[in-house]
Protein backbone atom coordinates (compact mmCIF):
# COMPACT_ATOMS: atom_id res chain seq x y z
CA UNK A 1 0.00 0.00 0.00
CA UNK A 2 1.41 3.31 -0.85
CA UNK A 3 1.60 5.26 2.06
CA UNK A 4 2.17 8.51 0.06
CA UNK A 5 -0.90 8.47 -1.74
CA UNK A 6 -2.98 11.65 -1.05
CA UNK A 7 -5.99 11.54 0.66
CA UNK A 8 -9.15 12.76 -1.22
CA UNK A 9 -9.79 15.59 1.43
CA UNK A 10 -7.37 18.25 1.11
CA UNK A 11 -6.69 19.75 4.43
CA UNK A 12 -5.79 23.90 3.89
CA UNK A 13 -3.20 24.47 6.84
CA UNK A 14 -4.61 27.46 9.17
CA UNK A 15 -1.76 29.86 8.49
CA UNK A 16 -1.62 29.79 4.71
CA UNK A 17 -2.23 32.86 2.95
CA UNK A 18 -3.45 32.69 -0.94
CA UNK A 19 -1.32 33.85 -3.58
CA UNK A 20 -3.01 37.13 -4.52
CA UNK A 21 -0.08 37.92 -6.87
CA UNK A 22 -0.61 35.77 -9.27
CA UNK A 23 -4.52 35.51 -9.36
CA UNK A 24 -6.34 35.92 -12.22
CA UNK A 25 -7.91 39.71 -12.96
CA UNK A 26 -10.60 40.20 -15.13
CA UNK A 27 -9.95 43.01 -17.31
CA UNK A 28 -11.84 46.39 -17.18
CA UNK A 29 -12.86 46.08 -20.97
CA UNK A 30 -14.51 42.69 -20.39
CA UNK A 31 -18.19 41.99 -18.50
CA UNK A 32 -19.50 39.75 -16.43
CA UNK A 33 -23.00 39.04 -18.10
CA UNK A 34 -21.29 38.13 -21.54
CA UNK A 35 -24.66 37.14 -23.00
CA UNK A 36 -27.78 38.70 -22.38
CA UNK A 37 -30.89 37.64 -22.22
CA UNK A 38 -33.97 37.95 -24.58
CA UNK A 39 -36.10 40.88 -23.28
CA UNK A 40 -39.24 40.04 -21.61
CA UNK A 41 -42.18 40.31 -22.41
CA UNK A 42 -44.62 43.08 -23.29
CA UNK A 43 -46.50 42.32 -20.20
CA UNK A 44 -43.75 43.02 -17.89
CA UNK A 45 -42.59 46.18 -19.64
CA UNK A 46 -46.33 47.74 -19.50
CA UNK A 47 -46.41 46.58 -16.12
CA UNK A 48 -43.83 48.56 -15.16
CA UNK A 49 -44.62 51.57 -17.17
CA UNK A 50 -48.22 51.31 -14.50
CA UNK A 51 -45.56 50.97 -11.75
CA UNK A 52 -43.73 54.32 -13.32
CA UNK A 53 -46.55 56.75 -13.98
CA UNK A 54 -47.84 56.10 -10.64
CA UNK A 55 -45.31 56.90 -8.85
CA UNK A 56 -44.65 60.62 -11.19
CA UNK A 57 -48.27 61.42 -10.76
CA UNK A 58 -47.86 65.31 -8.49
CA UNK A 59 -49.36 65.04 -4.66
CA UNK A 60 -51.27 68.72 -6.01
CA UNK A 61 -53.64 66.51 -8.03
CA UNK A 62 -56.75 65.97 -6.43
CA UNK A 63 -57.31 62.45 -6.64
CA UNK A 64 -53.39 61.35 -6.73
CA UNK A 65 -53.62 58.66 -4.32
CA UNK A 66 -56.60 57.31 -5.63
CA UNK A 67 -54.57 57.35 -9.51
CA UNK A 68 -51.47 55.84 -7.18
CA UNK A 69 -53.17 52.93 -6.08
CA UNK A 70 -55.38 52.15 -9.09
CA UNK A 71 -52.43 52.24 -11.24
CA UNK A 72 -49.89 50.01 -8.71
CA UNK A 73 -52.76 47.39 -8.69
CA UNK A 74 -52.96 46.96 -12.52
CA UNK A 75 -49.61 46.11 -12.39
CA UNK A 76 -49.36 44.07 -9.68
CA UNK A 77 -51.96 41.84 -12.20
CA UNK A 78 -49.82 42.55 -15.22
CA UNK A 79 -47.23 41.23 -13.00
CA UNK A 80 -48.65 37.97 -11.89
CA UNK A 81 -49.64 37.56 -15.39
CA UNK A 82 -46.06 37.93 -16.92
CA UNK A 83 -44.42 35.01 -14.08
CA UNK A 84 -47.82 32.98 -14.57
CA UNK A 85 -47.61 32.57 -18.19
CA UNK A 86 -44.38 33.43 -19.20
CA UNK A 87 -41.65 32.69 -16.05
CA UNK A 88 -43.78 30.12 -14.69
CA UNK A 89 -42.20 32.18 -11.46
CA UNK A 90 -43.89 30.88 -8.18
CA UNK A 91 -42.33 33.27 -5.84
CA UNK A 92 -42.65 36.41 -8.22
CA UNK A 93 -46.33 35.29 -8.31
CA UNK A 94 -46.66 34.95 -4.81
CA UNK A 95 -45.62 38.45 -3.63
CA UNK A 96 -47.26 40.22 -6.14
CA UNK A 97 -50.30 38.33 -5.11
CA UNK A 98 -49.58 40.29 -1.55
CA UNK A 99 -49.00 43.17 -3.38
CA UNK A 100 -52.27 43.23 -5.47
CA UNK A 101 -54.07 42.72 -2.50
CA UNK A 102 -52.91 44.65 -0.42
CA UNK A 103 -53.28 48.31 -3.24
CA UNK A 104 -56.62 46.66 -4.35
CA UNK A 105 -58.25 47.34 -0.65
CA UNK A 106 -56.29 50.53 -0.56
CA UNK A 107 -57.74 51.42 -3.51
CA UNK A 108 -61.53 50.62 -2.62
CA UNK A 109 -61.26 52.11 0.52
CA UNK A 110 -60.02 55.58 -1.45
CA UNK A 111 -63.28 55.61 -3.90
CA UNK A 112 -65.52 54.75 -0.68
CA UNK A 113 -64.40 57.50 1.22
CA UNK A 114 -64.76 59.57 -2.48
CA UNK A 115 -68.13 58.54 -2.83
CA UNK A 116 -71.33 61.32 -2.83
CA UNK A 117 -72.88 61.71 0.34
CA UNK A 118 -76.87 61.88 -0.13
CA UNK A 119 -78.23 64.77 2.50
CA UNK A 120 -81.71 64.34 3.13
CA UNK A 121 -84.01 66.53 0.74
CA UNK A 122 -85.92 67.89 3.93
CA UNK A 123 -81.82 68.74 5.16
CA UNK A 124 -80.10 69.87 2.02
CA UNK A 125 -81.39 73.80 2.05
CA UNK A 126 -80.43 74.01 5.85
CA UNK A 127 -76.95 72.35 4.82
CA UNK A 128 -76.53 74.92 1.83
CA UNK A 129 -77.70 77.82 3.80
CA UNK A 130 -75.92 77.28 7.30
CA UNK A 131 -73.08 74.60 7.01
CA UNK A 132 -71.85 74.32 3.90
CA UNK A 133 -70.74 78.13 3.73
CA UNK A 134 -68.37 77.00 6.74
CA UNK A 135 -66.73 74.57 5.12
CA UNK A 136 -68.84 71.26 6.96
CA UNK A 137 -67.92 68.39 4.99
CA UNK A 138 -71.09 66.51 4.11
CA UNK A 139 -69.96 63.11 5.53
CA UNK A 140 -69.50 65.38 8.94
CA UNK A 141 -73.18 66.98 8.74
CA UNK A 142 -74.66 63.10 7.72
CA UNK A 143 -73.14 62.43 10.84
CA UNK A 144 -74.48 65.79 12.76
CA UNK A 145 -77.97 65.13 11.96
CA UNK A 146 -77.97 61.17 11.12
CA UNK A 147 -77.68 59.17 14.79
CA UNK A 148 -79.29 61.56 17.40
CA UNK A 149 -81.56 63.84 16.15
CA UNK A 150 -84.93 63.39 14.51
CA UNK A 151 -87.34 65.89 12.46
CA UNK A 152 -90.82 66.65 13.94
CA UNK A 153 -93.37 68.76 13.16
CA UNK A 154 -95.80 71.28 14.86
CA UNK A 155 -99.26 72.48 13.31
CA UNK A 156 -100.68 75.91 13.73
CA UNK A 157 -101.17 76.97 17.45
CA UNK A 158 -99.34 74.27 18.68
CA UNK A 159 -96.16 75.46 21.47
CA UNK A 160 -93.15 73.95 20.84
CA UNK A 161 -92.30 75.89 24.34
CA UNK A 162 -94.53 77.45 27.31
CA UNK A 163 -93.03 80.23 30.21
CA UNK A 164 -92.03 78.76 33.35
CA UNK A 165 -93.07 74.66 32.41
CA UNK A 166 -90.80 73.73 29.41
CA UNK A 167 -87.48 72.43 30.49
CA UNK A 168 -84.26 73.92 28.43
CA UNK A 169 -81.99 71.11 29.20
CA UNK A 170 -84.00 68.63 26.98
CA UNK A 171 -83.36 69.62 23.35
CA UNK A 172 -82.04 71.81 20.43
CA UNK A 173 -83.71 72.47 17.37
CA UNK A 174 -83.44 74.24 14.38
CA UNK A 175 -86.61 75.62 12.27
CA UNK A 176 -86.44 74.09 8.86
CA UNK A 177 -90.38 75.11 7.30
CA UNK A 178 -92.97 77.81 8.79
CA UNK A 179 -92.66 80.74 11.03
CA UNK A 180 -92.71 80.75 14.96
CA UNK A 181 -93.57 83.88 17.17
CA UNK A 182 -92.03 84.23 20.81
CA UNK A 183 -93.55 86.04 23.28
CA UNK A 184 -92.79 86.91 26.92
CA UNK A 185 -95.81 87.04 28.95
CA UNK A 186 -98.35 87.69 26.45
CA UNK A 187 -95.76 90.47 24.74
CA UNK A 188 -94.40 89.39 21.46
CA UNK A 189 -91.01 90.17 21.00
CA UNK A 190 -89.40 88.14 17.58
CA UNK A 191 -90.11 85.52 14.83
CA UNK A 192 -88.27 82.80 14.11
CA UNK A 193 -87.89 82.07 10.76
CA UNK A 194 -86.13 78.89 8.89
CA UNK A 195 -82.59 77.76 8.87
CA UNK A 196 -82.82 79.90 12.80
CA UNK A 197 -82.45 77.90 15.96
CA UNK A 198 -85.73 78.26 17.71
CA UNK A 199 -84.22 78.04 21.47
CA UNK A 200 -80.46 79.32 20.87
CA UNK A 201 -80.40 81.74 23.83
CA UNK A 202 -81.30 79.04 26.48
CA UNK A 203 -78.67 76.90 25.14
CA UNK A 204 -76.12 79.29 25.66
CA UNK A 205 -77.12 80.49 28.38
CA UNK A 206 -77.94 77.86 30.41
CA UNK A 207 -75.00 75.55 29.54
CA UNK A 208 -73.92 75.64 33.14
CA UNK A 209 -77.21 75.54 34.72
CA UNK A 210 -79.23 72.65 35.13
CA UNK A 211 -83.03 72.10 35.57
CA UNK A 212 -84.04 75.54 34.39
CA UNK A 213 -87.51 76.37 32.74
CA UNK A 214 -88.24 78.43 29.23
CA UNK A 215 -88.77 82.34 30.06
CA UNK A 216 -90.75 83.18 26.55
CA UNK A 217 -93.77 81.20 25.16
CA UNK A 218 -92.74 80.21 21.50
CA UNK A 219 -95.66 79.11 19.49
CA UNK A 220 -96.08 77.85 15.81
CA UNK A 221 -97.88 80.42 13.87
CA UNK A 222 -97.75 78.01 10.54
CA UNK A 223 -97.65 73.85 10.40
CA UNK A 224 -93.63 73.80 11.35
CA UNK A 225 -90.97 71.41 11.00
CA UNK A 226 -87.92 71.54 12.62
CA UNK A 227 -84.71 69.55 13.47
CA UNK A 228 -84.38 68.59 17.40
CA UNK A 229 -81.54 67.32 18.99
CA UNK A 230 -80.89 65.83 21.98
CA UNK A 231 -79.40 68.33 24.13
CA UNK A 232 -76.63 65.53 25.90
CA UNK A 233 -75.90 63.55 23.24
CA UNK A 234 -75.25 66.40 21.11
CA UNK A 235 -73.04 67.67 23.63
CA UNK A 236 -71.23 64.56 24.14
CA UNK A 237 -70.92 64.42 20.06
CA UNK A 238 -69.02 67.93 20.00
CA UNK A 239 -66.99 67.30 22.11
CA UNK A 240 -65.74 64.62 20.32
CA UNK A 241 -65.67 67.03 17.28
CA UNK A 242 -63.81 70.12 18.16
CA UNK A 243 -64.21 71.89 14.86
CA UNK A 244 -67.62 71.15 14.15
CA UNK A 245 -68.09 72.27 18.47
CA UNK A 246 -66.35 75.77 17.06
CA UNK A 247 -69.27 75.94 14.02
CA UNK A 248 -72.01 75.44 16.59
CA UNK A 249 -70.67 78.33 18.89
CA UNK A 250 -70.29 80.66 15.74
CA UNK A 251 -74.03 79.35 14.48
CA UNK A 252 -75.67 80.01 17.56
CA UNK A 253 -73.95 83.33 18.61
CA UNK A 254 -74.69 84.52 14.95
CA UNK A 255 -78.42 83.44 15.78
CA UNK A 256 -78.42 85.12 19.25
CA UNK A 257 -77.22 87.95 17.35
CA UNK A 258 -80.05 87.79 14.78
CA UNK A 259 -82.83 88.37 17.57
CA UNK A 260 -81.17 91.04 19.35
CA UNK A 261 -81.07 92.63 15.87
CA UNK A 262 -84.88 91.41 15.15
CA UNK A 263 -86.05 93.43 18.63
CA UNK A 264 -85.20 96.82 16.31
CA UNK A 265 -87.63 95.50 13.56
CA UNK A 266 -90.14 92.94 14.84
CA UNK A 267 -91.47 93.18 11.78
CA UNK A 268 -88.46 91.54 10.34
CA UNK A 269 -89.87 89.52 7.45
CA UNK A 270 -88.43 86.04 5.84
CA UNK A 271 -86.41 88.08 3.13
CA UNK A 272 -84.66 90.62 5.25
CA UNK A 273 -83.71 87.92 7.96
CA UNK A 274 -81.94 85.78 4.83
CA UNK A 275 -80.24 88.96 4.17
CA UNK A 276 -79.22 89.01 7.80
CA UNK A 277 -78.26 85.07 7.41
CA UNK A 278 -75.81 85.64 4.75
CA UNK A 279 -73.55 88.19 6.59
CA UNK A 280 -70.15 86.75 7.07
CA UNK A 281 -70.39 87.73 11.13
CA UNK A 282 -72.94 90.41 12.32
CA UNK A 283 -70.27 90.89 14.97
CA UNK A 284 -68.42 92.86 12.95
CA UNK A 285 -71.21 95.17 12.27
CA UNK A 286 -70.53 99.08 13.26
CA UNK A 287 -74.06 98.54 15.72
CA UNK A 288 -72.66 95.66 17.34
CA UNK A 289 -69.87 97.75 17.63
CA UNK A 290 -71.33 100.11 19.42
CA UNK A 291 -73.38 97.46 21.64
CA UNK A 292 -69.73 96.28 22.89
CA UNK A 293 -68.67 99.76 23.73
CA UNK A 294 -71.23 100.51 25.12
CA UNK A 295 -71.15 97.58 27.33
CA UNK A 296 -67.05 98.19 28.10
CA UNK A 297 -67.68 101.85 29.02
CA UNK A 298 -70.59 101.49 31.09
CA UNK A 299 -70.75 99.29 34.64
CA UNK A 300 -74.60 98.37 34.34
CA UNK A 301 -74.30 96.15 30.82
CA UNK A 302 -77.73 96.65 30.98
CA UNK A 303 -77.99 100.03 31.04
CA UNK A 304 -74.86 99.97 27.70
CA UNK A 305 -77.34 97.79 25.96
CA UNK A 306 -80.34 100.10 26.43
CA UNK A 307 -78.21 102.97 25.47
CA UNK A 308 -77.50 101.40 22.20
CA UNK A 309 -81.20 100.15 21.67
CA UNK A 310 -81.91 103.81 22.13
CA UNK A 311 -79.21 105.24 20.19
CA UNK A 312 -80.47 102.66 16.92
CA UNK A 313 -84.55 102.79 17.32
CA UNK A 314 -87.22 104.76 18.84
CA UNK A 315 -87.13 104.02 22.23
CA UNK A 316 -90.83 104.93 22.94
CA UNK A 317 -91.80 101.91 20.53
CA UNK A 318 -88.74 99.46 21.92
CA UNK A 319 -88.28 99.90 25.42
CA UNK A 320 -91.02 97.64 26.39
CA UNK A 321 -89.85 94.63 23.88
CA UNK A 322 -86.55 95.34 25.09
CA UNK A 323 -86.73 95.04 28.64
CA UNK A 324 -88.65 91.91 28.12
CA UNK A 325 -86.03 90.35 25.93
CA UNK A 326 -83.62 90.73 28.69
CA UNK A 327 -86.03 89.85 31.25
CA UNK A 328 -86.73 86.43 29.00
CA UNK A 329 -83.37 85.50 27.87
CA UNK A 330 -80.82 87.08 30.55
CA UNK A 331 -78.68 89.20 28.54
CA UNK A 332 -76.17 89.77 31.46
CA UNK A 333 -75.25 86.16 31.60
CA UNK A 334 -75.16 85.82 27.04
CA UNK A 335 -73.17 88.67 26.82
CA UNK A 336 -70.02 87.25 27.28
CA UNK A 337 -71.04 84.46 24.78
CA UNK A 338 -72.04 86.48 21.95
CA UNK A 339 -70.53 89.42 21.89
CA UNK A 340 -66.68 88.85 23.33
Amino acid sequence: MNTTAMSPLTVTPLGFIPDLKNATLVPFNETACENWKEIHHLVFHVANICFAVGLVIPTTLNLHMIFLRGLLTIGCALFIIWATLYRCALDIMIWNSVFLVVNLLHFIYLLYKRRPIKIEKELSSLYRRMFEPLHVPPELFQRLTGQFCNIQTLKTGQAYAAEDKTSVDDRLSILLKGKMKVSYRGHFLHNIYPCAFIDSPEFRSTQMNRGEKFQVTIIADDNCKFLCWSRERLTYFLESEPFLCEIFKYLIGKDITNKLYSLNDPTLNDKASKKLDRQPSLCSQLSVMQMRNSIASTSDSEDGLQMFLRGTSSASSLRNNQQEFYNAYGVSRLQHDVFC
